[in-house]
């Protein structure tokens, strides 16, 4: 059978197009390809554990994705996660006492900050810092204290 280069050139933009395709999917899992905007402000939180947080992980309100994680640091005095969120401006309307949880998004999923609005009047700005937190749960520790009390049980 003989190839033309029509059929060639046919398969190529075929096998380019599912590539195209593939990576685009890829971004789109990973969430590598949401929230680009440089038009945001940074909110500060302090956690005892901050578990497998990453940076670019996602900070939400309601479900909302509002954000993301930009730098995770720790305190070297106080031992705590330092965790700056970069928060897009068109939220700008959430209270200064709001809190920050950290969740796991199913039961083996990525980590995320869920952000619980307060009810202050005053507003979070630029550098401002959430003083409610919530560390996040780790599982090792959660499976530990279960196998524990059931053998104490016995």
């Amino acid at each position: 059978m003989q190839h033309s280069k029509t059929q060639d050139t046919l398969v190529g933009f075929f096998v380019a197009s599912g590539i195209a395709a593939l990576f685009y999917m890829a971004l789109q899992v990973s969430n590598l390809g949401t929230y680009t905007s440089n038009d945001s402000y940074t909110v500060i939180a302090r956690f005892q554990n901050s578990g497998g947080l990453k940076v670019k992980s996602p900070v939400s309100v309601a479900g909302v994705r509002i954000g993301r994680v930009s730098s995770i640091t720790l305190d070297r005095q106080s031992h705590e996660s330092v965790v700056e969120m970069r928060i897009e401006s068109k939220y700008d309307n959430l209270p200064s006492d709001s809190g920050a949880s950290i969740y796991t998004a199913g039961l083996l999923g990525e980590q995320y900050i869920s952000i619980a609005p307060g009810s202050s009047d005053e507003l979070l700005k630029d550098k401002s810092k959430l003083d409610i937190t919530s560390s996040a749960i780790v599982l090792e520790e959660m499976i530990g204290k279960f196998m524990l009390n059931k053998a104490e049980d016995k």
